[in-house]
Order: structure tokens, then C-alpha cells, then sequence
């Protein structure tokens, strides 16, 4: 009688293992899409991202691609894309915005740096607004400088591996208006801290509560205003968040 039921369970499991092996999640699929024919220093930052996500891949093991065609913002292409970057611009046509919020409202990711989420009155995109979490782009700071950064959640995945403060590398920092922090929905992990101001010299901010990394929690999203120059990747704790943010993004459940 024994021998029958291990017989049984050993028949039982060789018919049970290949569903558990097809029940398996896909390999983190990222495509990132920047611009050639934005700023220069957006430029920079994008081609340093490309190479740092790059080794992040090969080294974690996971598909990074990368395109300057914004048509590739469709929903063909995007099948099997667990994660979407944005590094230095945004999407410009209806088809391709379209598409964007599409991706985005049935459980897609998004990381965005700096320039993707410059949006203005001019933009003509509501949706992407309220995707930000409100936030319209109002001011900035020039030239590019460092800035200490407050740490707003330590138990957050994404800021797990950094100080209460710490100083970011040099980068044009943005600020927003309405606040993304007055939506409720709106996460703030990192903020401009006071002692930074006045920051800037040509163009200054003089103070105020500034996010400067959020996420939108209706859906799966970060953004980091980091992403002006060629030093971005400069400080070991941020990289490790940005590569904490990837990982998270990934590891959040898509929406059903």
C-alpha cells in the first residue's frame, strides 16, 4: 500500500512540474527611451544611465534595451516591458501618449528621471499631470549644484540604504506647483532640505517644500528629478537607490 502511494505522488508530481515551472515569472524586461535632440546635459545623463542600467543588468541578470524611437510606445512593442524609462524627454504624439497611458492603467512601470516629467501649460497632457500627481513644472535652479536631500520614509524599500541626509551630486533641481505632496495619493520619499536655500545663482530657489523623488501610489511609478549633467552617478548611496527603485519597481504587483 505504501509503495502504491509514492508511486501515486511520484506520477502526481512529475504531471504537477511543468505547470509550477510555466507559473514562473517572466525576466524583468526594462526599455528605456531617451532623445538625442534634447539638451546636452540631458544627453550626457542619459547616455551615463544607459551604461549604468547596462551593467545593472548584466550583472542582476535581467533584459535592459534601450531606443530613441518614441513610436516604439505602442502597445506591441510594450508587450513583455515590465518597466519603462524615461530618461531625458517624454512622449510627444497622441498615439504614443496614448498608448503610454494605456501600458500604465493596466499595470505597467514607469521610471522617470529629471526632463521626462517637465510638463507646463503649453504641455496639453491632463492625464500626465494627474499621473504625476498633479505637479506642473514652475521654477528651477541654476547652475547645476549638489544638494542635501531629506530622507522623508526610512522604511521605504527604495531608501532603505541611505542616511536621514545625504548630499546629492550636482543636478538642476526642479520645483512643482500644485505640491505632488497636497495629493493624497502621493508618496514624497526625498525632499530639498531647507539649508539649501537660497539654491541657484542665475535661477534660485528660495525655499519651500520641494519633492524631489515620488511616487504616485494608483499606480506603478517613480519619479526622481535627478538627471541634469554628468555627475549624477557620481555618489555610491544614490546609485544604490536607483538601482533599490528598479528592483522595487519590478517586485511591485502588476495590477489585475
Amino acid at each position: 500500500m505504501i509503495k502504491r502511494i509514492r508511486f501515486v505522488s511520484a506520477i502526481f508530481a512529475l504531471i504537477v512540474s511543468p505547470v509550477i515551472a510555466l507559473a514562473k515569472p517572466a525576466p524583468l524586461h526594462v526599455l528605456a527611451f531617451y532623445s538625442t535632440n534634447v539638451e546636452g546635459d540631458h544627453v550626457d545623463f542619459a547616455l551615463q544611465a544607459l551604461k549604468f542600467f547596462a551593467d545593472a543588468a548584466k550583472r542582476d541578470n535581467f533584459q535592459f534595451e534601450s531606443t530613441t524611437n518614441w513610436d516604439d510606445l505602442s502597445s506591441q512593442r510594450l508587450t513583455g516591458v515590465q518597466v519603462v524609462m524615461w530618461l531625458n524627454d517624454s512622449a510627444h504624439s497622441d498615439q504614443q501618449r496614448a498608448a503610454f497611458q494605456q501600458y500604465m492603467e493596466h499595470g505597467g512601470g514607469w521610471f522617470g528621471f529629471h526632463f521626462a516629467a517637465y510638463n507646463d501649460g503649453g504641455t496639453n497632457w491632463p492625464w500626465f499631470v494627474q499621473f504625476l500627481g498633479g505637479a506642473v513644472f514652475y521654477g528651477n535652479s541654476w547652475p547645476p549644484l549638489p544638494a542635501i536631500l531629506d530622507v522623508d520614509d526610512k522604511t521605504s524599500p527604495l531608501t532603505k540604504h541611505l542616511t536621514a541626509h545625504f548630499l546629492s551630486p550636482a543636478n538642476e533641481w526642479y520645483s512643482w506647483q500644485p505640491n505632488p505632496r497636497a495629493n493624497k495619493a502621493v508618496k514624497v520619499l526625498l525632499t530639498l532640505d531647507p539649508s539649501n536655500f537660497p539654491l541657484g545663482f542665475k535661477d534660485t530657489l528660495t525655499g519651500g517644500d520641494i519633492p524631489v523623488v515620488w511616487t504616485n501610489t494608483k499606480y506603478r511609478m517613480i519619479y526622481m528629478n535627478m538627471g541634469h549633467g554628468d555627475r549624477i552617478f557620481s555618489d555610491d548611496n544614490q546609485n544604490q537607490m536607483f538601482k533599490d527603485a528598479l528592483r522595487w519597481l519590478a517586485q511591485t504587483p502588476m495590477k489585475k
